[in-house]
């Protein structure tokens, strides 16, 4: 018996940890995978408007400090040059982390609502199947958005559909984004979004830990998207997987801490 205490006491000295932290790190890690190893975006694809797949015009999707950051540095005009960064595999029942901070500088050459504007794209199609041409993706938009005045409430955690619909409050929105209940956020401070989403059911928005919005059976429909091949917008078709992507609108903005749990 002294042996074996012994034995298991030297593994865990070896581990550098004692058993109490190698129990609260296995808990914390249980099942989360890290999307982003915080030094370079190898994992992820990117697709911009007027340019082809896997072509990051003027560098707008880097690493740096830890972080991927959108910036507008090497833009001349924004030309309508909305981009995702993609990561490469698909998922459908998930639990998304992530973290962002409004930053730097908007082109005042994009539209005025790009504004402190920008978003997690999900249950979108693959970016190899976009035409250079299609300006948003057919997908699913957690839409984040920034304070610009003072008492004046703006919140973030939005749901926004370009190239679908969803149900909500039992009913097909014929809205093109709806406004969550989360509060607004100024500045350039960290603020912390989750997603929940069950294939093509239940979709939970969270933000700082507050539940701020649901809906339910997202689903290929409505506008706002073009330029798509048109066999890839098949109205009425449920969405139950798909592409988590980073959204690239005008507005400069930082992500960091992005990890993902499979829930099926």
């Amino acid at each position: 018996m002294k042996y074996f205490f012994a034995l298991n006491l030297m593994l865990v000295l070896l581990s550098g940890c004692t058993p109490k932290t190698a129990k609260t790190i296995a808990n914390e890690n249980d099942g989360w995978i890290q999307l982003f190893n915080g030094k370079d975006i190898k994992d992820w694809n990117v697709k911009i408007h007027h340019h082809e797949y896997n072509e990051n015009f003027g560098n707008t999707f880097r690493v740096e400090d830890g972080m991927i950051k959108v910036h507008y540095n090497q833009y001349k005009d924004f030309n309508e040059q909305f981009g995702h960064l993609y990561y490469k595999t698909p998922f459908s029942y998930f639990h998304l982390k992530f973290e962002y901070r409004f930053v730097g500088q908007w082109m005042k050459t994009a539209p005025e609502y790009t504004l402190l504007n920008s978003g997690v794209m999900f249950h979108s199609q693959d970016p190899k199947t976009m035409p250079k041409e299609q300006d948003w993706p057919i997908s699913i938009e957690m839409q984040l958005l920034g304070g610009v005045k003072e008492g004046e409430p703006r919140p973030t955690g939005n749901m926004c559909s370009p190239g679908t619909d969803v149900v909500y409050k039992g009913r097909i929105s014929p809205d093109h984004c709806i406004n969550s209940s989360s509060k607004t956020y100024y500045g350039d401070q960290w603020v912390k979004g989750e997603l929940i989403v069950l294939g093509d059911s239940l979709i939970t928005h969270i933000i700082n830990g507050d539940t701020v919005l649901q809906y339910s059976k997202p689903q290929i429909g409505g506008g706002v998207a073009n330029g798509y091949d048109p066999a890839q917008k098949q109205d009425g078709k449920l969405l139950s997987s798909g592409f988590i992507a980073l959204q690239s609108e005008g507005q400069e903005i930082d992500f960091r801490n992005i990890y993902i749990k499979k829930l099926r």
